[in-house]
């Protein structure tokens, strides 16, 4: 806990910094007295001295005011037809973001305005008020990470899991993220997690979307700048290494924005940061010396990452009717020996580039006071290149280490995003009509040397007991896991020792048969040649119309439908209805504080450029994929012309005929209550039922019973081709989740939201790249999904106790995922390492594992029932991060006297904080291995790795301090 201390006591000095910190924000909707929103309405707030700010209603009746100072307000609506018979009054304290909901009135009515401000928590019929949504902002967005990386995963936590398996979708701005980096935490405004989860703009269900909505610039000037530091001597030590390793990190950037004139005004930001990552190698090798296995064999070591993002906006008032927004986004990215740690040894390292130029584009028209039409346009330019640091051949020794060169020696791509969306709405009376159209394309030039030097695999075998002389311990055996015999002297042997033997016999200048009697040589060899480049196109288009019917004040119904089609598979007619509710029912004469809200949609997933690109790569024409089982020329590399002539040995990639897109029938009960202490919890079920689910089948595997265990055994239902890897679209997915909300603001200060999540997931894929084991029984194939985590809980928020100290805790629960429990032995013959073992209960039985989960046989006999998918169960994670940090305010505010008028407005804020991932320095282990031909079968050999730098973690917690001035 001494550097937690040291992060105490920076929070408390105040030393010259720079950073940004936002001013308070008032937002609200607009309505008439139906309840219906009221677009284009003119708001006008006005502050001390008679300052005044404006802004107009977009298309739901929204509004949004920045930049607004500590102090009390006076809040006007208009809009013709319309008036607001008295003032709304409402007071901003520091960075807090208030709602004030306005309701106006049919001119000549004298009623007073109905208020709901003073960011109160309230349960709401409109469709994109549930209870459930989470909006973070001003001090909550403190608790997130001011690291690009680790506030990804902060954000995908505090989000809970997405129903489906398509994991959670990222919009910026209205648009979809895609690929795309994310913007800096300084340029974002607000973070909206699943609000409205059947809206039909949106091509996937609500639940886990997130929304970011980046800043605009105000009326005034405003600057910032901050520093971060990260060294390994505040850090702790990994579990998973002796030695502490390397870790250095240095952030820095800042913000500038104002009006360039009355009609112009602008944002930026830049965000820098340099890393001396440091890495973990966890593995089992074999010393080349000794010819001895080493267990375990760790070393340290640094990866530098350096990053750079760049990101201005502007904001033009047109007319009062027009608006454009333009956002620029330029992000350099360099990683020097990516990919070591875990099993990875050092010399598999790469050095990774990235270029990316954004441009955003969105103009806001308010066609009538009732129709305001938004239209938004993306361009994104990606350059990537990887260039190994060697040019070896690649090794894989199954879940025990990964040697020679990085298989992917030499890649480049760039590709070309295009996204093109309209979005109407029309306010008419109870009616809130929204209508627009979204296009989508992509080009891209993909250039891949991938496993063109070859890779050797070992994945453990059956084979004759050894003694300590590496002698059989019965002299003659013959050990084969085909036959239904049990043989004495033989058993199953580790994908390590089964490369270790490799070299021992083969210095003692055996021949490849005999090495291979005796359990050595390789289990599989692949290589890689032709055209490295391929070029792939694809467009997707989705038309959608909705309409949110207020029926009464008290129920509001939604319906909509959407339609989507997409090149790149034969399926272009994709329909998607949508349907929701959301009713208060009255007790006597009130309305009671509880909503009770439902929806029904069909939401479908789209086949991405990565699959079809592979697709398009491994046809056996443009690139020829080779892949050997059993091969006796271990360490030669042979060359492409000599694989060629044996066309059973080149895989084929290919799509189903009948490929078409996945869909998902989602529907969702769920009760919001009102609770005192300005408080609000949700109870939610959520069914989800996929059809059609991405998977992948070798079609072209020996037919049952046909396979001897001898490589190019077997009858085939193509002869004369090797194995055909088809994606299909023929897998089923099953969820059920309950999940609890809630949301509390007690006082000024202490605001938290949190989530619990029970959650049962079924399903025979995890994805396009899910393989049966058996191609032709596909019984044990339907089990836990990947995202099958049973329960699942987060807290945060910000709680400010005494003296100005703030609390940014983030607390992450859940118990653990399932993993498959495989053998990595081509037992079927079908080139595919994914085979499961067989429940037995003859321990006596030669090459039986003996694990937690049951005697387990690596070659399963007639009538054993075999281990089903993901049947394996990894631990929990528990995650406690925490941010302390103390605002230092100086100089008076710009309103007290004249003399502080300037181009910056006053007062100054400068903060100093630090912040703990992993604050009680729990171990979280990494993924489990599920292999039973790996001596680390059923453990863990890395912690829980996070993203982007960090996808390795080295360090177990990790702490960093900041430094921000603003003014």
């Amino acid at each position: 806990m001494k550097g937690f201390v040291i992060a105490v006591l920076w929070a408390f000095l105040a030393v010259p910094a720079v950073a940004q910190r936002a001013a308070g924000v008032l937002r609200g909707q607009i309505l008439d007295p139906t309840g219906a929103v009221i677009p284009g309405a003119s708001v006008e707030v006005t502050g001390a001295n008679n300052t005044k700010r404006t802004a107009l209603s977009d298309g739901e009746g929204g509004y949004l005011i920045r930049g607004l100072a500590s102090g009390q307000y006076t809040v006007r609506a208009s809009s013709p037809g319309f008036m607001q018979p008295k003032l709304a009054h409402v007071y901003i304290v520091g960075t807090e973001a208030v709602q004030l909901n306005l309701s106006l009135h049919v001119v000549g009515m004298e009623e007073s305005v109905t208020v709901s401000g003073n960011d109160r928590l309230a349960v709401s019929t409109e469709p994109g008020e549930n209870a459930s949504a989470t909006h973070i902002t001003g001090e909550s967005l403190e608790a997130l990470s001011d690291d690009p990386d680790d506030l990804v995963s902060d954000i995908q936590a505090i989000a809970g899991p997405s129903a489906g398996l398509t994991g959670a979708q990222i919009y910026v701005d209205g648009l979809k993220a895609g690929d795309a980096v994310l913007p800096s935490k300084t340029s974002i405004q607000e973070i909206r997690l699943n609000q409205n989860p059947f809206a039909p703009e949106f091509d996937s269900m609500g639940m886990g979307r997130i929304e970011l909505l980046t800043k605009a610039g105000a009326d005034a000037y405003h600057a910032g700048a901050f520093f971060g530091y990260g060294n390994d001597i505040f850090n702790s030590r990994n579990p998973y290494a002796p030695q502490k390793p390397p870790f250095d990190l240095k952030q820095y950037g800042g913000s500038l924005s104002g009006p360039i004139n009355n009609k112009l005004s602008f944002f930026v930001d830049v965000n820098k940061r340099d890393i001396g990552n440091g890495a973990v190698v966890n593995a089992v090798t074999v010393d080349p010396n000794t010819l001895q296995i080493v267990d375990p064999y760790t070393q340290v070591f640094s990866s530098p990452f350096r990053f750079l993002r760049l990101s201005p906006r502007l904001d033009y008032k047109i007319s009062t009717k027009h608006s454009l927004m333009l956002r620029y986004g330029y992000t350099k990215n360099d990683y020097d020996h990516y990919g070591v740690g875990s099993f990875n040894l050092v010399s598999r390292g790469a050095n990774a580039h990235l270029r990316e130029h954004g441009l955003q584009l969105t103009e806001t028209a308010i066609l009538s006071p009732k129709v305001v039409s938004e239209t938004q346009f993306l361009f994104l330019h990606q350059h990537h290149t990887h260039q190994a640091d060697s040019f070896d051949p690649t090794l894989e020794v199954q879940n025990a280490f990964s040697g020679g060169a990085d298989p992917e020696t030499s890649s480049a791509y760039t590709h070309h995003h295009y996204q093109v969306q309209n979005i109407t709405t029309v306010a008419e009376k109870s009616h809130t009509i929204r209508f627009g159209v979204r296009l989508r394309a992509v080009a891209l030039t993909d250039t891949s040397q991938e496993n063109f030097g070859g890779t050797y695999t070992f994945g453990g075998t059956y084979a004759p007991a050894l003694d300590a002389n590496d002698q059989p311990v019965a002299p003659g055996l013959t050990c084969d896991a085909n036959t239904s015999e049990t043989v004495a002297g033989c058993t199953t042997i580790s994908s390590i020792e089964q490369y270790r033997r490799t070299l021992v016999f083969h210095k003692r200048g055996l021949t490849p048969t005999q090495v291979r009697q005796l359990g050595g040589g390789a289990t599989q060899f692949s290589l890689n040649a032709g055209n490295p480049a391929v070029n792939v196109g694809m467009i997707d288009l989705g038309l959608f119309a909705g309409d949110d019917w207020r029926i009464r004040p008290d129920l509001t119904f939604s319906y909509g439908l959407r339609y989507e089609m997409q090149t790149g598979i034969p399926d272009h007619a994709d329909f998607g209805p949508r349907v929701g509710f959301a009713w208060n029912p009255k007790f006597g004469a009130k309305q009671s504080k509880t909503v009770i809200r439902g929806g029904f949609g069909i939401f479908f997933d789209r086949f991405e450029d990565t699959p079809l690109t592979t697709v398009q790569r491994y046809n056996g024409v443009s690139q020829q994929q080779y892949l050997v089982s059993n091969p006796d020329f271990y360490p030669s590399i042979p060359s492409p012309s000599t694989l060629a002539p044996f066309s059973e040995s080149q895989v084929i990639q290919t799509t189903s005929p009948r490929m078409r897109a996945p869909y998902q029938v989602q529907s969702m009960i769920s009760v919001e209550r009102q609770l005192p202490g300005n408080s609000t919890l949700t109870l939610s079920y959520v069914n989800s039922h996929g059809l059609h689910q991405f998977r992948s089948r070798n079609i072209n595997a020996p037919l049952p019973g046909t396979y001897t265990g001898v490589a190019g055994s077997g009858t085939l239902p193509y002869p004369d081709k090797g194995p055909i890897w088809q994606m299909e679209s023929s897998g089923l997915y099953n969820q059920n989740e309950l999940v609890t909300n809630v949301n509390t603001r007690v006082n000024k200060k202490v605001s938290l939201f949190g989530s619990y999540t029970l959650n049962y997931a079924r399903s025979n894929t995890d994805d396009q790249g899910t393989f049966p084991a058996n191609q032709y029984d596909l019984t044990g194939e339907y089990g836990p999904a990947e995202n099958d985590v049973r329960h699942r809980g987060s807290l945060g928020g910000s709680i400010t106790p005494l003296w100005g100290i703030r609390l940014n805790p983030l607390i992450i629960l859940q118990t653990g995922p399932p993993f498959n429990i495989i053998t990595s032995q081509d037992i079927y013959g079908t080139g595919l390492l994914n085979a499961r073992p067989s429940f037995t209960t003859d321990a006596s039985l030669p090459g039986v594992i003996h694990t937690s989960y049951g005697l387990l046989n690596p070659n399963p006999k007639a009538g054993e029932r075999i281990v089903p998918r993901n049947y394996g169960r990894g631990p929990g994670q528990f995650l406690v991060n925490l941010r302390v940090g103390r605002d230092f305010v100086f100089g008076a505010s710009d309103h007290t006297t004249d003399a502080n008028k300037g181009f910056f407005r006053r007062p100054y804020t400068l903060t100093t904080s630090a912040s703990a991932r992993n604050l009680l320095n729990h171990l979280n282990p990494g993924p489990i291995i599920g292999n039973v031909n790996s001596t680390l079968f059923g453990q863990a050999n890395a912690i829980a790795a996070g993203t982007g730098a960090f996808q390795n973690s080295a360090n177990n917690r990790r702490l960093e301090f900041q430094m921000e001035l603003s003014f």
